[in-house]
């Protein structure tokens, strides 16, 4: 298996939730960081369309050895968790989020009078911080909001009470818009425009419900009073508040400096997480996997966890957070396990990452059986079969007829042992008239890898034809004239006795009924036999739709398709309404075809009648 083989079995057991991705090549430098909505979706999109990607996007592609992912809770914290890793490892190909700018935050400053302000850097001497935020527009409407509902002042002046007692102010235009209550000079006392700052803060905070709910009784208040206007303009603001609420982990001005750990352990070993916040943001994630020699407790192993991560990357966080209490305390440093609030949610958020580098380890150990356990039957298809190499892929060929009837064949695809159904192939037999197999064979086999050479694709390990000598000789002639018999492995496989035979050998072979070999290609016969008939059944059905709907007078080959693409089958349209048949094909063709059913149904049921009398 291939790497990128690999990389497309761990992208399908992503989960299908928000996170962000780093892309690794072998030399372990970090490529790319993107964030993702649906990881699943955003990684696997990467690998499965490739003709929708740019030439840069490809190379990058190419380079990809190794994945790794940082779950999150929602998409907001995967945009700011993928800002800041972007600007701590400056990866090859991002071209975004380089610079030193940063998501903005809201800021109170820590005045008498505070100012509301919009700053980039985060210093707790000048105010207590809100956010970061993602949305510039959202932000600028909770600001006009919080304007709007509290007369806030927003001016730069030193409103201290010396400098009010002293009469060094006179009030602005805001003051006469009703946009400010005049604390310049001294009409509105500290403790008033305080208590409007307090609720401001806890709308900030998130809890806005009794806001919210004001908002919600003046709207229908307006609305009432048929001012819809008013009451639509508050519904937005509403909407703009409610999704203001939400509060971010990845960057959180309230935690500083902080180590996270959390562990989850198994009968043989245990997954530990490590977060690193720096200056109230993760600039830091790594999983880690410890294997028990003895009978350690949880507490031993995420304490040595602690110790050696905190080592390796030289962290000097004078704050530890754990799942569990360490078994031992950290010299000059703080260590306990929150319960609620923040740091609590932190915890939560590592111990989510640690429990999903478990899973995937133990999804990759199941894999790695069952690719071990398939290679072993394919070890013994080989050896059984006397092949020159592994049978990893394998194609196997079938016809299908009734009489020669609408002749049609299939080949189907197993890929290490298993049905590749992207790779299933329908074929109309095009050059033989009547129920000739032989024929057939040599058509569809030629004409699968005369296809095969022209693309300059690889051809398979083994070719499987259904069928007996007849049929394989056919398949080894069009070998023949493509100039590529000899070059891939080929046998027959006849239905009575599961026999085998081989091109220009008259002895078959039998093979144990029990053998996985066997069994394998058995499978793959019966797999293309089933294809084909199924194929040969829908041809047959629209082959008969045609011929039945051709007799009528007016129902044209164009009408017919109409039938086809709507309807899909003879019964359903049987079942269609007139009316409905009318608005596909008019009222004149949908009454030719509706009576012609009601006809065929009348005389069907005069038919059963008869049948059923008693003489």
């Amino acid at each position: 298996m291939t790497s990128q083989d690999a990389l497309k079995t761990q992208v399908s057991q992503l989960p299908h939730s928000p996170g962000v991705y780093k892309f690794f090549d072998a030399s372990q430098t970090l490529l790319y960081v993107g964030k993702a909505k649906d990881l699943r979706n955003r990684v696997g999109s990467y690998f499965n369309q490739s003709a929708q990607h740019s030439r840069k996007t490809l190379r990058m592609v190419k380079q990809i050895i190794r994945l790794e992912v940082v779950l999150v809770n929602n998409e907001y914290d995967a945009l700011l968790l993928e800002n800041n890793l972007i600007k701590q490892h400056q990866p090859k190909y991002n071209i975004l989020l380089k610079d030193d700018k940063t998501y903005p935050y809201i800021c109170i400053t820590n005045e008498d009078f505070p100012k509301i302000e919009v700053l980039r850097q985060v210093d707790r001497r000048y105010g207590t911080f809100f956010g970061p935020y993602t949305h510039g527009r959202a932000m600028s409407a909770a600001l006009d909001l919080i304007r709007e509902l509290y007369p806030v002042r927003n001016c730069s002046l030193a409103l201290t009470p010396h400098n009010i007692a002293a009469n060094k102010f006179k009030v602005c235009l805001e003051y006469h818009l009703g946009n400010c209550k005049g604390p310049c000079e001294g009409l509105q006392s500290v403790e008033a425009y305080g208590q409007d700052i307090q609720e401001i803060k806890q709308i900030l905070k998130g809890n806005a419900s009794a806001v919210v709910q004001s908002l919600k009784v003046k709207m229908m208040a307006y609305a009432e009073a048929l001012a819809f206007e008013k009451a639509q303009e508050l519904k937005e603001k509403i909407t703009l508040l409610e999704n203001f609420r939400s509060k971010s982990l990845v960057v959180n001005p309230n935690i500083a400096d902080v180590d996270v750990f959390s562990i989850s352990t198994e009968e043989k070993g245990a997954f530990v997480n490590y977060l690193k916040i720096k200056q109230g943001a993760i600039v830091h994630t790594q999983n880690l996997e410890l294997q028990k020699r003895l009978e350690e407790s949880d507490e031993e192993l995420l304490t040595f966890a602690v110790l050696h991560l905190r080592a390796q990357i030289e962290s000097q966080a004078p704050e530890v957070l754990t799942n569990i209490a360490l078994s031992t305390p950290l010299e000059g440093v703080v260590c306990h396990v929150p319960k609620i609030g923040d740091k609590r949610k932190l915890i939560d958020l590592s111990l989510k990452n640690a429990l999903f580098a478990k899973k995937e380890k133990l999804q990759k150990a199941e894999a790695f059986r069952k690719k071990r356990a398939e290679s072993g039957v394919l070890n013994e298809l080989q050896k059984a079969l006397s092949l020159p190499v592994l049978p990893y892929i394998i194609e196997c060929f079938d016809n299908s007829n009734i009489q020669g009837t609408n002749p049609v064949a299939s080949m189907v695809q197993f890929k290490n042992g298993k049905p590749h159904k992207k790779e299933y192939r329908h074929f109309h037999i095009k050059t033989v008239e009547g129920p000739n197999d032989f024929a057939s064979m040599y058509e569809i086999v030629y004409r699968r890898y005369s296809r095969i050479i022209k693309e300059k694709q690889a051809l398979p390990d083994l070719i499987v034809i259904d069928g007996g000598k007849g049929q394989l000789s056919s398949a080894c002639q069009a070998l023949k004239d493509l100039h590529i018999y000899g070059r891939v492995s080929i046998i027959g496989i006849a239905k009575r006795l599961e026999e085998i035979y081989f091109p220009e050998d008259e002895i078959p072979l039998h093979l144990s009924k029990k053998s996985a070999a066997l069994k394998v290609l058995q499978h793959a016969r019966d797999e293309a036999h089933r294809f084909a008939i199924t194929f040969h059944r829908d041809v047959r059905s629209k082959n008969s739709l045609n011929t039945q709907l051709e007799t009528l007078p007016g129902i044209g080959e164009a009408t017919i398709q109409k039938l086809l693409k709507t309807y899909k089958s003879l019964t359903n349209i049987a079942k269609a309404p007139e009316e409905e048949l009318a608005k596909l094909i008019g009222q004149a063709k949908a009454k030719v075809v509706y009576g012609y059913f009601r006809e065929s149904s009348q005389s069907t049921k005069q038919n059963n009648s008869q049948d059923t009398e008693k003489p």
